[in-house]
Parts: structure tokens; C-alpha cells; sequence
């Protein structure tokens, strides 16, 4: 997997001062992206031991609250297979920062469906480190500044850990974004 940036001491892809890293390769090419030079999967920087490192040391203030990994697409299955083992070590090493992934796949329909494009061997474990899921292609026609979190008004804030403990897909709340 390649990635087109890290940036440290995000304050627009998630709750609270992160870090985010922006992967490279997308198939989805929505009309209107935000970044449409990370659909390529070989722009950027090749994602090694040395970035998880790099990564790992960035989360490790107690004001970060933890990783957003946006693209191109993170759930395109090579990439899900690079983040899995760093999602792995965030948990272990900082089990109280969050994980958030932005992705223009649909949970039920795409990422959780066997034998969809997104869904892979990786899939499953790498949503169970997941805190929270953006879903949906952004829609250029739906598109709305005023969203938190997100672009257009068909994509979802997902809470994972909520949707886990309950059984049921649950939204997240933008209550607590002010909390």
C-alpha cells in the first residue's frame, strides 16, 4: 500500500486533535473528490514498518485521540491488509484512542457483504479496532459544508463500538462532539 500524506494535529477528520493518514488507491473515483490524485494505488510513499513507527510515536501524546485514515479508499482490500497489523498495535499500545475510517463503500451493502469488492479475508478484524466508520461515495450533488465530519448528506457516521455492543447498526450521536 502506498499513502499520500500523514498529518498530525487534525482537527476536521474526527473527534479531537488526531492523526490522520491519507492512503492512496480508490476505485470508487466519485465525481467531485476532495483528492482524486490518491485514486491511484502508487502515488505517494510506500506505507512500511518505518510509517507504522512513525504513526505509533505521533499517537503517543495524551492530547491525541487517535488515528482517521481517509484516501483514496481504506477499505480497498490491499489497504485493509497494510492497516490491519497497525490497527493491531494502536489497540494494544493505546487502547483508549479511537479509530476512524472514512470510506466511500456502504457497510451493509459493500464492506460487510461476502463476495462484495471491499470484503476480504481482513475485513471483519480490521472493523472490530474500528471506533467509528464515515460510509458512502460522496455524492457532489448532496454535498454540504455544514456536516459534520463529512461531505455530502447521503454518507453516515457509523459508531462501530456502539453498533457492536448493541446488535444493531447504530449512527453515530453529533451530540457528542460538543460533550
Amino acid at each position: 500500500m502506498n499513502y499520500g500524506k500523514i498529518k498530525n494535529l487534525d482537527i476536521a477528520n474526527g473527534i479531537g486533535i488526531r492523526v490522520s493518514l491519507f492512503v492512496s488507491g480508490c476505485t470508487n473515483h466519485c465525481r467531485g473528490c476532495f483528492q482524486p490524485e490518491t485514486w491511484d494505488f502508487d502515488y505517494g510513499q510506500r506505507f512500511t514498518a518505518e510509517t507504522c513507527r512513525q504513526i505509533l510515536t505521533l499517537l503517543e501524546p495524551s492530547y491525541i485521540h487517535g488515528l482517521s485514515v481517509l484516501g483514496g479508499e481504506p477499505l480497498e482490500p490491499s489497504s485493509q491488509r497494510a492497516l490491519l497489523p497497525l490497527f493491531r498495535k494502536i489497540k494494544r499500545e493505546y487502547p483508549d484512542k479511537s479509530i476512524w475510517i472514512f470510506s466511500g463503500f456502504l457497510y451493509e451493502s459493500e464492506i460487510m457483504k461476502a463476495g462484495s469488492h471491499p470484503h476480504c479475508e481482513a475485513t471483519e478484524e480490521l472493523l472490530s479496532l474500528t471506533d467509528v466508520l464515515v460510509d458512502g461515495r460522496f455524492a457532489e450533488e448532496k454535498r454540504d459544508v455544514s456536516l459534520l465530519f463529512r461531505g455530502s448528506s447521503n454518507q453516515r457516521i457509523i459508531d462501530l463500538s456502539a453498533t457492536r455492543q448493541r446488535g444493531c447498526l447504530t449512527l453515530w450521536d453529533e451530540k457528542q462532539a460538543v460533550d
